[in-house]
C-alpha cells in the first residue's frame, strides 16, 4: 500500500520568504528600489531580526534582492543569475550552449506565438509593435539585439505563460550572446521581415501561422549562427 506524502507546512523562514519577494514584486513594478531596514521588517513580521536575514540571503541567491553591506537591501530582477551560472558550469563550450540553447527555443517559442495569438492584450500587442519598430530602425548591431531580446520577451509575456515567461528571462543572457554573435555574421533585414510577420499573425489571431513563422525565424537564426543539428548516434 502507497501512501500520499503528509504535506509540510512552511517554515517561518518560507513564509518571510514568500511575503518579501511580494514586498519586492511591488516594489520592481512601482519602481522603488529599497527595503525596509532589517529591524523593521522583522518588526512588522514579528519575527527574528535572524529570519528576516535568512530569508534576505535566500531571495538574493534566487536573484530577488541584492544585499548591500553598510546600504540595506535592493530588488533587483536578476532570477536569470542562478539558471545561468549553472549552464556555465554544466557546459563550458558556448557553441555547444548555444546550440541547445538553440533545440530549447524551438521547443518553447514556437508555443509562445501561438500562445500570443490567442491571448495578447492590445498592451502587449503594441509592446510586440514598439520592439519591431526599434529593430527596424537600429544603426548600430548592439541596438538591433536589445530590440530582439525585448520582443522575444514581451512575445513570451504576450503568451499568458508565466512559467514560459520566465524560462524566457532565465536564459536572457545566453540569448543576448546568441543573437550577439548572430547580428556580428548577417544583415538584420531577414530577422526584420520574420519578426514582422509573426506580429501580424498574432494580429489576425493565427494561430498556427504564428508558430510557423515562429519557426522559419528560428530556423534562419541557427543557420545564421552557424550551428547544426546534432544528429542521433544511433545507425
Amino acid at each position: 500500500m502507497l501512501l500520499d506524502a503528509v504535506a509540510r507546512p512552511p517554515t517561518l523562514v518560507e513564509k518571510v520568504c514568500q511575503s518579501l519577494a511580494s514586498i519586492a514584486q511591488r516594489d520592481l513594478e512601482q519602481d522603488d528600489g529599497w527595503l525596509p531596514t532589517e529591524r523593521s521588517l522583522a518588526t512588522q513580521l514579528g519575527v527574528s531580526r535572524g529570519v528576516v536575514r535568512e530569508a534576505t540571503k535566500r531571495l538574493e541567491q534566487q536573484g530577488l534582492l541584492e544585499i548591500r553591506q553598510g546600504r540595506g537591501t535592493r530588488t533587483v530582477n536578476r532570477l536569470h543569475k542562478p539558471l545561468n551560472g549553472a549552464l556555465e558550469l554544466a557546459l563550458p563550450d558556448e557553441a555547444e550552449r548555444l546550440r541547445q540553447l538553440t533545440e530549447v527555443r524551438f521547443m518553447v517559442e514556437p508555443e509562445n506565438a501561438r500562445l500570443a495569438a490567442e491571448r495578447a492584450t492590445k498592451p502587449q500587442l503594441a509592446r510586440l509593435n514598439e520592439a519591431l519598430e526599434r529593430l527596424a530602425t537600429a544603426t548600430v548591431f548592439e541596438e538591433s539585439v536589445t530590440a530582439d531580446m525585448d520582443f522575444h520577451r514581451s512575445l513570451a509575456e504576450a503568451s499568458g505563460n508565466q512559467i514560459a515567461a520566465l524560462l524566457l528571462n532565465s536564459l536572457s543572457d545566453l540569448l543576448h550572446a546568441s543573437l550577439m554573435r548572430g547580428y556580428k555574421r548577417v544583415a538584420p533585414d531577414t530577422a526584420i521581415k520574420q519578426h514582422r510577420a509573426i506580429v501580424k499573425a498574432i494580429e489576425r489571431g493565427d494561430r498556427n501561422a504564428a508558430a510557423r513563422a515562429m519557426r522559419d525565424h528560428l530556423t534562419t537564426a541557427r543557420d545564421d549562427l552557424g550551428l547544426k543539428p546534432k544528429r542521433s548516434a544511433r545507425r
